[in-house]
Order: structure tokens, then sequence, then C-alpha cells
């Protein structure tokens, strides 16, 4: 029962995004740009939301506040080093992101090890509570909506047809599965690794929304750009903090 839950909100957390993501690509260009900046700053808020007020909490009550803060820097190093190594990226469109056409490959190499990864962290909460599967999974989802609108945009700009750039972006979306499997075996073998798992997530949530994402809307503008932002912000960490 736990594998099939994990197993299925990790589908929620990536293919959830995925398939959103494709929706906003049948839209004019002008409404997709204008759209794009709005999800990116409610994903901010879920990320922090799931990081802080879930996965911290969760780490805490099983470690010492040492080791967990250790763990927590883990996962902030570990994917600085990942996006270094261009296995980890964020994109929101293909004009702040350029990839050659003869290396549009990589996109997907990097979309399937991003979705493991993102898999094992929904079956880490998953295996410590059901409703903190479920909230990682709807932060994963938020900052993966986006992110799935670059790499297809990418993918188009690099000469794909959409066909072929959403088979191969749900093909990659499968590594979450693969990673949501993984994870419960490891934690049958290894289960006191677990309050270590959260930790680190939640240092990869905060370096994705602090990292990756924040910058980025530091260059959407200031003024009501800046108030919607906020608002945007707040209602992600709301959504965490009222489920």
């Amino acid at each position: 029962m736990i594998l099939l839950t994990a197993v299925g909100l990790s589908i929620v957390g990536s293919l959830g995004g995925l398939l959103t993501a494709s929706t906003y690509l049948l839209l004019g260009d002008t409404i997709r740009l204008r759209l794009v900046p709005w999800l990116v700053s409610y994903a901010v808020g879920t990320l922090v939301g799931v990081a802080l007020l879930a996965l911290v909490p969760e780490s805490l009550a099983e470690l010492a506040p040492r080791p967990a803060m250790i763990s927590l820097a883990c996962g902030i190093l570990t994917f600085f080093l990942l996006e270094k190594a261009v296995l980890w990226r964020h994109c929101h469109d293909d004009e702040t992101c350029h990839v050659h056409s003869s290396a549009a490959s990589l996109v997907i190499v990097g979309d399937a090890f991003h979705t493991f990864v993102d898999g094992a962290l929904i079956a880490a909460a998953v295996l410590t509570a059901v409703p903190l599967g479920v909230t990682t999974a709807l932060a994963v989802a938020a900052h993966e909506i986006p992110q799935e609108v670059g790499d297809v945009a990418i993918l188009l700009r690099a000469g794909y047809s959409r066909a072929r750039a959403f088979t191969l972006n749900l093909l990659a979306a499968m590594g979450g599965v693969l990673g949501a499997v993984a994870m419960v075996l490891a934690s049958r073998i290894v289960p006191q690794v677990l309050p270590y798992v959260l930790a680190f997530a939640a240092g990869n949530f905060l370096y994705v929304a602090m990292a990756d994402l924040i910058p980025g809307l530091h260059r959407d503008g200031g003024g009501s750009g800046g108030v919607r932002q906020m608002l945007l912000i707040g209602l992600g960490i709301g959504t965490i903090a009222l489920l």
C-alpha cells in the first residue's frame, strides 16, 4: 500500500507538472510568458512552505538539530554541485536557457535525473506520513510546471515536433516512479535514514527556491509585479500551511 501511494504521488508530482505545462504551450507566446512568472512565484511559496513547515519539523522530530541542519546543508551543496555539472537545471523558457540543438538531449537526461530525485523525495515523505507526501508532491508539481514549460519550449526551438518533445518529456517523467520505488526499497534496508533524507530534501527545495527561482523573479521587475509575486508566494506558503 505504501509503495502504491508513493508511486501514485510521484506520478502526480512529475506527470502533473508535465501535463499542465503542455496546456500552457498551446497558448500564444505572449500569454505563456505572462503566466509563467506567476507559476514560478507560486512554486517558490510551495517549496519554501514544504521545506520549513513540513520537512524540517518532521526531521527534527527524529533527529537532534545539529545532524538535521548538517543534512539540510548537504542538500543545498549537493544540488549546487549537480547544477554545476548540468545534471540539474531550471529554465522557464527557451530565451533564458540556451541549449544548442545538438545538445538538446541533455535536457532529457537532466530532466530524467531530476524527476528520479523528486520521486525519491516524495517517497521518503510518504514513508514518514502520507499527508507529508501529499504536500511534498504538490510542491514538486508546482515547480515542475514552469520547469517543463521551459524544457518543452527548448526542444521545440531545437527542431523537435510537439509530439516528440512531449513524448520525450513524458518518458523522462517516468524517472519519478523509479525514484519512488528505489526509496521505498532502500528504506526497508536502512529505515533510520528517512529523517536525514527529509532534511536533505528540505535543502533541495530551499536551493531550488532561493538559487533558481527567486533570481528569475527579480528580473521580472518591481512595482505591481513585485506585489503580485509576494501575493503568489504567500499563497503558495498558505497552501502548504493549510494542508
